[in-house]
């Protein structure tokens, strides 16, 4: 994902520091030269490195540590603290009436950014629509009326009309009975006089509450004149970073949220019409530093257990804590975690899971992991009802017919039963805690125990 490289290298410098109770001058020269260069090579202004690099010096030097605290803790606090500084708030978008101008180059994101933005909206209750205003990039039109389909949201757009303000005019008409309107507007492949010009009528027309800034997160340092000369035209409000679960490294993006003083709005995750997250500045630097992040994770697993029942209806998840546990139970389960996206970024939001742990795997070991599901799966939709609830009666004949069935393995089929008893066991511990003290003090214990990156704060938030 986009900044795991300054994710790690971040927490490799800070590691230098375990076991140490006072840090000296030296031990700090260091860590700021590592933060320098972990920033600059992910693209990070020269400007703004110099000025975060600074503020860490000086309050690790001149700021006392509160008693007990281990150096590390105190120091990741501190760049914790002015990396949030440094990205500031989120971009305010009331859940109300608004208009919504997307601004950016062609091929930043924009037409799948305003589908995402749109489902999102819906997702909190308010009726949004798409208008789409490229007339300028073939297949435009197409593309946004596909994923606004996906999306499920209304949708204007006319690609026998190639005079985008009119289509935007007539757009905003024809869906007024619409809560949120996002203008998708036409970008080049680099700034010219003529998008600039166009992009001001629509922004006439539309008169937005909002202008938003797409950003490639493989923008790099061209972010900076690009973010300067959209916020002179139009005023840039905020910014929408995509594609941040490829390899980019994104700093020129943090260098564009600067730049227009504004803030980071949406981040796109994937290319699902779901993989979009409202920006949260503690939760993003949390997840950065190894720390985690539960609130975007609740919020997954909330969104991931509604699509699942909505497709099963007779499954209860709380029935697992009550009777025995099925193979049933263990392919819904296997469907909510593929509901929550991919298997990297769910790990990056658990505390004591993403940044170290993570730093350690192979490369390719959260592809295996949503492959091995994959095949679980294939192999469960090959077992009859009475296999799937009584997984303990298959035999060698039938683990046989089923590997032949799911076009499988054997040995697959085993792996799955095996797996099956472990969670069997997980839950039955589960089960077997009694009253709700234990349950929350083994709560409280996951979340002492879980903090890796945070040196035990693994709480509701990075430090506590």
């Amino acid at each position: 994902m986009v900044l795991d490289d300054l994710g790690s290298s971040l927490r490799g410098t800070l590691d230098k520091l375990r076991g140490k109770s006072r840090i000296s001058e030296e031990d700090i020269e260091e860590i700021v030269k590592e933060i320098q260069r972990s920033l600059l090579s992910a693209d990070v202004d020269v400007s703004l490195v110099m000025e975060l690099s600074d503020n860490i010096k000086e309050r690790a030097l001149e700021e006392e540590p509160p008693a007990g605290t281990p150096a590390r803790d105190f120091v990741l606090r501190i760049v914790y603290e002015e990396l949030v500084a440094l990205i500031g708030d989120s971009t305010e978008l009331p859940l109300e009436e608004q208009t919504i101008l997307l601004a950016g180059l062609q091929g930043s994101g924009k037409t799948t950014s305003a589908a995402k933005m749109a489902w999102w909206f819906s997702t909190k209750g308010l009726r949004p629509a798409v208008i789409q205003t490229d007339t300028f990039r073939p297949g435009a039109y197409e593309q946004a009326k596909e994923m606004t389909e996906r999306a499920e949201v209304d949708f204007y757009g006319n690609p026998d009309n190639d005079d985008p303000v009119e289509i935007a005019r007539k757009g905003l008409a024809e869906t007024s009975e619409a809560d949120v309107h996002i203008v998708d507007t036409a970008g080049r492949h680099a700034l010219e006089d003529e998008l600039i010009d166009e992009i001001e009528e629509i922004e006439d027309v539309a008169d937005p509450d909002t202008s938003l800034l797409v950003l490639d997160a493989a923008i790099g340092q061209g972010a900076k004149d690009q973010a300067q000369q959209f916020d002179e035209s139009i005023g840039i409000d905020g910014v929408v970073i995509t594609k941040i679960d490829g390899t980019a490294k994104g700093g020129g993006a943090l260098t564009a949220v600067d730049q227009t003083d504004s803030s980071i709005a949406f981040l796109g995750t994937g290319e699902e019409v779901q993989d979009i997250e409202r920006f949260e500045p503690d939760g993003f630097i949390s997840r950065l530093l190894g720390m985690g992040d539960l609130g975007q994770l609740a919020e997954r697993v909330e969104r991931a257990m509604e699509q699942t029942e909505m497709e099963e209806d007779d499954w209860d998840p709380e029935d697992m804590l009550q009777g025995s546990f099925t193979l049933h139970d263990m392919q819904k389960q296997m469907e909510a975690m593929n509901n929550m996206g991919p298997l990297d970024q769910v790990m990056d939001m658990i505390p004591g899971f993403g940044g170290g742990i993570k730093d350690q795997l192979p490369d390719d070991a959260m592809d295996v992991t949503q492959e091995r599901m994959r095949t679980f799966s294939v192999i469960m939709d090959s077992m009859t009802e009475a296999e799937k609830e009584y997984p303990k009666a298959i035999g060698a004949s039938q683990i046989e017919r089923i590997a032949r069935g799911s076009g499988t393995s054997e040995d697959e089929v085993r792996e799955l039963l095996q797996q099956y008893k472990m969670m069997e066991k997980t839950i039955k511990q589960f089960q077997g805690m009694g009253s709700e003290q234990e349950m929350q003090r083994m709560m409280k214990q996951m979340q002492q125990g879980g903090g890796g990156g945070g040196g035990g704060m693994g709480g509701m938030g990075p430090f506590g």
